[in-house]
């Protein structure tokens, strides 16, 4: 699955799931997987075998991938969960648009 409309560094909103209606910045996108990692979400425990003494055992928090269908990136003008769509520049370049309001979401990329 290609995941052309969400980056690293968006600010994205979950739609479903559990943590329905959070947002939270991407860490990581996972085009192969069709998932994204998002600062805050769906977070889990997990047990850590201790390695050492300087790595001790036990029970840490962390952050899972999650569908990428299940967020919506934010746009930085009106602040709303939007689609995203794409626009050529009067130079050829292509930028993402919010599909509300037509502000661009990024200045830049391919």
């Amino acid at each position: 699955m290609k995941i052309k409309k969400i980056k690293k560094g968006d600010l994205v909103q979950v739609l479903r799931g559990k943590d329905k209606g959070k947002q939270g910045k991407v860490l990581a996108v996972l085009p192969k997987k069709g998932k994204v990692l998002v600062e805050g979400v769906n977070k889990v425990k997990k047990h850590v075998k201790a390695r050492g003494p300087k790595q001790p055992g036990g029970i840490v928090e962390i952050e899972k991938p999650i569908w990428a269908a299940a967020v919506a990136v934010v746009c930085p003008h009106c602040k709303k969960p939007t689609r995203v769509g794409f626009q050529i520049g009067k130079n050829g370049d292509k930028h993402r648009v919010c599909r509300r309001c037509q502000g661009l979401i990024d200045e830049g990329g391919k």
